[in-house]
Parts: C-alpha cells; sequence; structure tokens
C-alpha cells in the first residue's frame, strides 16, 4: 500500500518561521517534522511515498530527494500555480497512488496513532481516524456509531487528518482546488465512510505555540 503526505500549505498561522521555511521541515528537538512521518510510515510498512508540495516545495524535494536514504521511494506532486486544498491535491496525485486504497497524513501534525491498515469492506469509500477534540476545536468534525461515520455530533470528534481512501471516493471530481470535507460528508450520508477513534498522543502542530508544546513533551 502506498501513502502520501500532504505537505503544500502555506502554514498561515506558523508565520514567521514558515516565510523561509516549509511547514514540513520546521524542526522538533533538531529533525524536520516530516521526517517522523517517514519513520513511523516505514515502521508501519508503507515504502512508496508520494508528497504533494506548493509553498517553497522545492525545499522539501532537495532535502528528502529520492528517499533512498530513508529506506523508501518518495514522489512528488508539485502543485501550480495555487495550492489545490485536500481534495484536489489528493486528485492530481491519484496516478502516481494508484488503484488504492492508499493512506493520506497530513504533513503538520504529530502522531502516535497506528498506522496499519485497516479492514476496509468492498463498499467502503474511505477510513478516518478520530482523535478527542483539542482546546482549539471544541465541537469536532464528525460523529461516530460504532465503525461508521455520522454527520451528526453526537457525540462529535476530530478528524486526525490520517485515512485510508479508495480511489472511487473521487469519481466525478474535475482536477483544479476543491476541499475533500465535501467529498467524506456526501459518502458518509451513503454510509460508506468508516473510521475509528484513537486515544495516543496527537497534536495539530497550526502555530509556533504547539511546535514548542509538542517539542518540550518529548524533551520530557
Amino acid at each position: 500500500m502506498k501513502a502520501m503526505i500532504l505537505a503544500a500549505g502555506r502554514g498561515e498561522r506558523m508565520r514567521p518561521l514558515t516565510d523561509s521555511t516549509p511547514k514540513p521541515l520546521l524542526r522538533v528537538n533538531g529533525k524536520p517534522l516530516i521526517e517522523y512521518h517517514l519513520e513511523r510510515l516505514k515502521r508501519a510498512g508503507y515504502r512508496q511515498i508520494v508528497i504533494n508540495t506548493h509553498h517553497l516545495g522545492n525545499q522539501i524535494q532537495n532535502h528528502l530527494g529520492n528517499g533512498h536514504r530513508f529506506g523508501m521511494e518518495i514522489s512528488y506532486s508539485p502543485e501550480a500555480p495555487e495550492a489545490l486544498e485536500t481534495g484536489g491535491g489528493i486528485f492530481q496525485a491519484l496516478p502516481l497512488l494508484g488503484e488504492g486504497p492508499f493512506l493520506v497524513i497530513n504533513g503538520d501534525i504529530w502522531s502516535e496513532c497506528s498506522l496499519e491498515p485497516p479492514d476496509m469492506p468492498p463498499d467502503t469509500l474511505a477510513h478516518l481516524i478520530l482523535v478527542p477534540n483539542p482546546p482549539h476545536n471544541p465541537n469536532g468534525d464528525f460523529g461516530l456509531h460504532q465503525r461508521a461515520l455520522t454527520n451528526t455530533l453526537q457525540p462529535g470528534y476530530t478528524f486526525s487528518g490520517i485515512g485510508w481512501y479508495q480511489t472511487a471516493l473521487f469519481v466525478g471530481c474535475q482536477p483544479g482546488k476543491f476541499p475533500l470535507a465535501p467529498l467524506l460528508r456526501k459518502a458518509i450520508d451513503k454510509h460508506r465512510i468508516n473510521g475509528h477513534l484513537c486515544t495516543e498522543t496527537w497534536m495539530d502542530i497550526g502555530t509556533p505555540q504547539r511546535l514548542q508544546q509538542i517539542a518540550t513533551q518529548l524533551r520530557a
């Protein structure tokens, strides 16, 4: 199974750190955030990785290269002249990801949730990892009833930015910029999205304060 790391974002909330460094290359205790992802993906058995790039994308490609020094094969999906958002970015990268299913993980999170591929019944279009709601997203994104995601928040959990997808989720999409959430919500209404709750350490590294927080936690 292949995996994709989303690394195209500008990281406005991380400025001024991201004015000269793309967010995935920001360091946590001396190591770029994206390298932690690569290490965890390798431990979980993923060897072929796709990374989408936009803001300062050449820095990411120059730093990681073809992935051989990590024992992996890395391909790139540059987005220009603008970033394509999550849906558009994945859709553009589908030729590199193959027939699926495939894993997608946000490049700007810290997560210790398992990346072992879940069981996906034939009619399931995606399987998402949800986490307890952090302070910055108190209401959550989706509900969870047993293993089925719902669009009602009773209770609500936060999407971790980690999910496994079938290429069929993107049937009918057109090239260009578009979000992922509407595709997911439409498929949830058809009972075709599953998921599970992860209670391991997880953090959205969206601000300099959170970057420092996770670094402090790791040192402790």
